[in-house]
């Protein structure tokens, strides 16, 4: 009697790095642009004023809504009232920009001082009318995106419970003028169509902070389905927070929001979708189909849509086809960004990542392991909280043709003649749906077609003898 061998498992490592990304306060940089009616507050020393200066340097010609509250020495030795110079800074928030919500982000100073912002925040806010929502997205958090993801939880405690309370004749009236004009030039058959596009299914609300384009076209797939998005948290304004009541469903699109989704279950008795991130068309599809298999539903043209994109992609893809990465780990995007790398045709040697949620990456390391097989590729390693150093000898042993990396690694591993990418950079640029596909291969063979262009030109021999030199 011969033992069938078990198909090969992701093998999970732990070793004692620190946690090399960006401070998660840097989150204000792309929530303040989201959520259009927001003021952010940063509540930390002058470290963190420089940190957000630095890392928003590009929009000195924009009128960001944050700002910084800087505690002196005074505020630290508790010689002042911490409530009243909240309050001073909060009016002039509310006199210069009359926002409808202000976010206190808390930093490493007020978590070690141990300031009571949450005790602070709800006088204040009836004091001076404006809601006020506290989220410590502070340098303990383990990557720099899981500041959003501290933001949403705090936000998700806002999210009414019920429907808005029943229209007057005039905004009835309103509402009646404005779904006129959107349906305007439309047949009477095609407007009905428009509603029995949707089948019956319980609400559903999104979570995770995308542009409104990506926002649009991800509710435009699941709508071909014929499922209806009742939300999304966060809304393009906090005055249009999503109605969230026991037993709405949710579902995430990115892979660093699991305090989000455990307050929206533990708290709001939500039932969580768990289902790959919408990453590549790989994930898209897969993302799409666990929602539709939650609602009974069954999805329809997914393999002609997912063809369809891999197909206007053919000509970046044969460039990393048969190529390795190496993953050191920054922003908690490295999973689905693997397995879809994994989908083009690439080895990837190592996963490196600040901090591993299993229960929440549950369906995506599925995902992964089963591209994996089906692509004929060895499982990679993945190390959670890498030691870089250890890191360092790996690359240089396994040789990868990309490393995507933190900031900090990127120049020292070009000067030894290794291709890097920046992760930072997934973070912002638009990564989700099938029509983005081409972004994220734009952004991973970019590193590739510079070096290929330049020893075309004969330069690559002219950077060798500047480094010796």
């Amino acid at each position: 009697m011969t033992i069938a061998q078990q198909p090969e498992a992701l093998n999970f490592e732990c070793e004692t790095g620190n946690y090399h990304t960006f401070c998660p306060i840097s989150c204000v940089a792309w929530l303040y642009q989201k959520i259009e009616d927001s003021f952010f507050l940063v509540i930390g020393t002058k470290t963190c004023g420089y940190f957000l200066q630095n890392a928003m340097g590009v929009m000195i010609f924009a009128e960001p809504r944050y700002a910084m509250a800087e505690l002196e020495e005074g505020d630290i030795s508790a010689q002042l009232n911490d409530y009243e110079e909240l309050k001073r800074l909060c009016l002039q928030i509310k006199r210069d920009r009359n926002p409808s919500v202000i976010v206190w982000i808390g930093t490493c100073t007020t978590e070690i001082i141990k300031t009571d912002l949450e005790g602070l925040a709800p006088k204040l806010e009836s004091d001076i009318g404006i809601p006020i929502v506290v989220a410590r997205a502070n340098g303990l958090d383990y990557a720099f995106t899981q500041g959003e993801d501290t933001v949403l939880a705090a936000m998700a405690h806002r999210c009414p419970t019920k429907a808005p309370a029943a229209e007057t004749e005039t905004e009835k009236s309103d509402r009646n003028a404005i779904q006129k004009l959107l349906n305007f030039g439309k047949k009477k058959e095609e407007v009905i169509q428009d509603e029995s596009e949707y089948v019956d299914h319980p609400p559903l609300v999104l979570f995770g902070s995308l542009p409104d384009p990506v926002v649009t076209q991800l509710t435009l797939e699941l709508k071909k389905q014929g499922i209806r998005v009742s939300g999304w948290l966060p809304a393009k304004r906090f005055t249009e927070l999503p109605v969230i009541e026991e037993g709405y469903y949710v579902a995430g699109v990115n892979p660093f929001l699991s305090r989000t989704a455990t307050t929206l279950m533990r708290r709001r008795k939500c039932k969580l979708i768990g289902a790959p991130f919408p990453i590549g068309p790989d994930g898209t599809r897969a993302w799409v189909e666990k929602i539709c298999s939650v609602f009974g539903i069954t999805p329809k043209g997914l393999d002609e849509r997912e063809a369809q994109i891999w197909e206007s992609v053919e000509d970046y893809v044969k460039l990393i086809r048969g190529k390795s990465v190496f993953f050191m780990g920054d922003n908690l995007l490295e999973i689905s960004q693997a397995r879809f790398l994994v989908r083009c045709g690439m080895t990837v040697q190592e996963i490196g990542i600040p901090y591993m949620d299993k229960r929440y990456q549950a369906a995506e390391l599925a995902l992964l392991e089963k591209t994996c097989h089906e692509m004929g590729v060895p499982l990679p390693r993945i190390v959670e909280k890498p030691d870089n150093y250890n890191q360092l000898q790996r690359i240089y042993e396994s040789k990868p043709d990309l490393v995507i990396t933190g900031m900090a690694h990127a120049n020292p591993l070009e000067a030894r003649g290794i291709n890097t990418k920046w992760s930072v950079e997934f973070t912002f640029a638009q990564i989700h749906g099938f029509t983005n596909t081409r972004d994220i291969l734009e952004l991973v063979t970019r590193p590739l077609r510079r070096n290929t262009n330049l020893q075309d030109m004969g330069w690559d021999k002219l950077v060798k003898e500047e480094a010796k030199i």
